[in-house]
């Protein structure tokens, strides 16, 4: 990571957290940021974590400009800046990793949290998103939840369970997150994002005709897909 991007990122989860507290009552929306959990083959980080009655709010920032190209079902999505293209991992897939594991560690139901991904800067959205890919609004879209799904204590236990587990920047334990992730994306047996089998594959049309690349053998319901020469 540079330092560029560390300063990116650092001040879009201060815009995240200072926003929660101007748009949502801390006295029914409590938030627990930067939250490293402990996976079947790694860590995952997760930025903010907003527990309320009314659900779990599992939310993934990104600080980008430009325009963004994407859909909820292409493993990477593009960034497009003064013409130049970048490819980014789809952020709702790395969101559901996410929310699945904080599921796990809680022992609650998945269908209780609820996953946004908030892009900060200067972006646009050049391609339809789901309601929950925001640009603005994300307390708005907090408060579009009004069903019950939780009781006080039950909210108090989960918030109190997520501190404990959590390592809020601990040299080591982000060390041990990044050696992690290198691990799991370099791995030619698992799939990195739900720890499925990986099989190599021949691509049969498209401009990659003939070459190999691994896919994971939950297809279609996961599309990781990487080049089989980038894990070698």
């Amino acid at each position: 990571m540079t330092l560029r991007s560390f300063i990116k990122g650092f001040l879009g989860e201060a815009v995240v957290t200072v926003g929660k507290k101007l748009f949502l009552d801390s006295k029914i929306y409590i938030d627990v940021n930067n939250v490293t959990l402990a996976t079947g083959n790694g860590t995952t980080q997760i930025d903010h974590i907003i527990v309320s009655r009314y659900g779990i709010f599992v939310v993934e920032t990104k600080n980008m400009d430009g325009w963004i190209f994407g859909d909820e079902k292409s493993s990477r999505w593009t960034q497009s800046v003064f013409g130049r293209k970048y490819q980014f991992q789809n952020p709702l897939h790395q969101n559901y990793r996410h929310s699945k594991t904080l599921a796990e560690f809680l022992g609650v139901d998945h269908a209780k949290l609820f996953s946004i991904v908030f892009f900060i800067g200067d972006a646009e959205f050049k391609t339809p998103m789901p309601e929950n890919v925001l640009l603005s609004g994300y307390g708005t879209y907090v408060k579009s939840k009004t069903a019950i799904l939780f009781s006080d204590d039950e909210v108090q236990s989960m918030v109190a369970a997520i501190r404990g587990g959590k390592a809020l920047n601990r040299l080591g334990t982000r060390q041990a997150h990044v050696a992690g992730l290198r691990e799991r994306y370099s791995s030619t047996t698992t799939c990195p994002k739900c720890s499925s089998g990986l099989v190599l594959r021949t691509a049969k049309t498209g401009k990659n005709a003939g070459g190999q690349f691994y896919g994971c053998s939950a297809y279609p319901k996961c599309r990781y897909t990487a080049p089989a020469a980038a894990k070698a």
